[in-house]
């Protein structure tokens, strides 16, 4: 339905004739079945902005290394944190790289990539996560088993087994995952 609409005239200040056309559309509702699905995992909502529009890379490289940070920092610390209250090193790894990675994810999907929800995308995530986590937990324990037992062991060992999972996960997922809708 069109309606033309003199906005001059609207204001009260005669009949002159803008030529503004408004177009009304009838808002519709589809009434049938609702598809059942899965829901969705819970997402922190960091920004209000999740446009479509890619950011630049070097942007986007700075974002996922501050986002790499923090969460670096949560699978560190909790890392240092199981182990001290006795839980053995490989699954104090695994536990605090879980941590550490889910936290990343929710963040780079928000911030850093822009990505509307996706299955799709959730699932190649969940198998990139679980490539890079058997790297992760196996690079640490390598190094861990071959270095000398030293008070620099275990930081070196985790930023070796860290920088390696966040190189494959930056390059994979701005490549692949990121790219699907």
């Amino acid at each position: 339905m069109n309606r033309s609409c003199n906005l001059e005239s609207a204001r009260g200040q005669g009949p002159r004739d803008l030529g503004v056309t408004l177009d009304v559309v009838p808002e519709t509702h589809d009434v049938s079945e609702p598809e059942h699905r899965a829901p969705l995992p819970v997402e922190i909502p960091v920004t209000e902005n999740t446009a479509d529009d890619a950011l630049d890379l070097k942007t986007q490289v700075v974002r996922f290394v501050l986002t790499g940070g923090l969460s670096a920092v949560v699978d560190y610390g909790l890392y240092v944190l199981l182990m001290a209250f006795g839980v053995t090193r490989d699954l104090a790894k695994a536990i605090s790289f879980v941590a550490g990675t889910t936290t990343a994810y929710l963040i780079n999907r928000r911030w850093t990539f822009k990505a509307e929800p996706s299955r799709a995308r959730f699932v190649a995530v969940v198998a990139l996560y679980a490539v890079t986590f058997l790297a992760q937990v196996g690079i640490n324990r390598v190094l861990n088993e071959s270095l000398p037992d030293e008070w620099w062991r275990v930081p070196f060992a985790f930023v070796v087994a860290q920088g390696t999972a966040t190189v494959i996960n930056f390059v994979v997922q701005r490549a692949v995952i990121f790219r699907i809708r």
